[in-house]
């Protein structure tokens, strides 16, 4: 009976993120007079912080082994600036572009990981070089100004929309593959709650009560039917949507099922004790920084597609968006907890926070005080609850 007590905690909080983003979500709505619900803006909520949930999941592999990257803001520009310069300087196919960002984001982390992992050199340090080094960088490669109007091709890759199957519905139309789209997430979630479920009553492990399991599903899913419905009836799923579900899908994979993701967690549990038990954990450090610049680029590519141009101040910031979206999203702070969903909805909960208050009217002076102060909030939250546990 004490450890199902143990577990239900555990869960809410765990799941209490999802509540926390419908609460924040709802106060905006009533503080901006439902300006914050309408089709458009759900849509713009969800393409102006695609970069901030790609940078969010590179960024909790390094919090899981309880450190952090100060330099994806700077690689970030430094990407964007190189496929800029090539679409537009050199006439070049916006393909080599890419390529050719991805490569520089590789590269990135390459050398942050060989300081980190290999010399030693404290991760905390070498990023902060990282950063600066970047950002310097970005300004010589464009000379201060900005290289654009990018090609509508490139375009497509931020600010573009899959194709649609429009039907009459209501006053207006309907987006029958957003619909689809949001049917076959509800009943991927369902099937993989109950095969959870089932899977902890086969080898007699505690389960959740069924309340607890109902409540978390209904939020998940009405979360799911919000955010479909209203991209629905605008311009139907953004293609930026489709690069961030992979990238979850995918990383959420590597975490929970392989052998990589779950040294990522002992390392962040105990550097250590995964020594004794054979892990290599340089090289861990090593590919956990190598995959952070890689999806650095991605954002680089993602944000200067969405802006339509790339900019020498492009990315001024995003290390402490993507910072506090694991934080908040339940990340432990000394690392070897935190979850891909978590970082994800973290990431969401600062886009709502921005994207609120800009259409409320505060000032970016209250905006960053306020985005502090949620962040020191999680993060004593999490400090406590540990005590406590102590």
């Amino acid at each position: 009976m004490e450890t199902n007590k143990k577990i239900v905690k555990m869960d809410m909080k765990q799941y209490g993120m999802f509540f926390a983003l419908i609460v924040i979500y709802l106060v905006f709505a009533v503080l901006t007079k439902g300006a914050n619900l309408t089709p458009m803006n759900i849509n713009n909520l969800i393409m102006q912080n695609g970069y901030v949930v790609i940078l969010a999941i590179g960024m909790l592999l390094c919090v899981l082994t309880g450190n952090i990257d100060l330099g994806v803001g700077s690689v970030v520009a430094v990407t964007g600036s190189f496929a800029g310069i090539i679409m537009m300087d050199l006439k070049m196919n916006m393909w080599v572009a890419i390529l050719v960002a991805l490569l520089v984001g590789l590269l990135t982390g390459v050398f942050a990981g060989v300081f980190i992992a290999y010399l030693g050199i404290p991760p905390f340090v070498t990023t902060l070089a990282t950063m600066l080094m970047g950002r310097g960088l970005t300004y010589t490669l464009l000379q201060a100004q900005t290289k654009g109007p990018l090609p509508d091709a490139y375009n497509y890759i931020g600010a573009g929309f899959l194709p649609t199957v429009k039907i009459p519905f209501g006053d207006g139309t309907l987006d029958l593959i957003s619909i689809i789209a949001a049917i076959v997430a509800s009943v991927v979630l369902i099937l993989a709650e109950l095969k959870n479920y089932r899977t902890k009553k086969k080898y007699n492990f505690a389960v959740n009560p069924v309340w607890q399991i109902a409540l978390k599903l209904a939020v998940m899913l009405f979360i799911i039917w919000f955010f479909f419905y209203k991209l629905a009836r605008y311009n139907g799923l953004p293609f930026v949507l489709l690069i961030m579900v992979i990238l979850i899908i995918v990383y959420g994979f590597i975490t929970s099922k392989t052998v990589a993701g779950r040294q990522i967690y002992a390392l962040g549990g105990n550097r250590k004790a995964a020594n004794l038990s054979g892990i290599d954990t340089k090289k861990v450090f090593f590919w956990v920084y190598v995959n952070m610049g890689i999806l650095s680029a991605i954002a680089g590519i993602v944000l200067s597609a969405r802006n339509g141009s790339a900019t020498p101040k492009a990315g001024d910031g995003f290390e402490m968006d993507a910072i506090a979206s694991c934080y908040i999203g339940g990340a432990a702070v000394a690392g070897g907890s935190g979850t891909i969903v978590g970082a994800v909805v973290g990431a969401f909960i600062m886009g709502i926070l921005n994207n609120g208050m800009s259409l409320f009217g505060w000032s970016t002076d209250i905006q960053k005080i306020v985005k502090g102060a949620v962040l020191l909030g999680a993060v004593t939250l999490d400090v406590l609850s540990k005590r406590k546990k102590g």
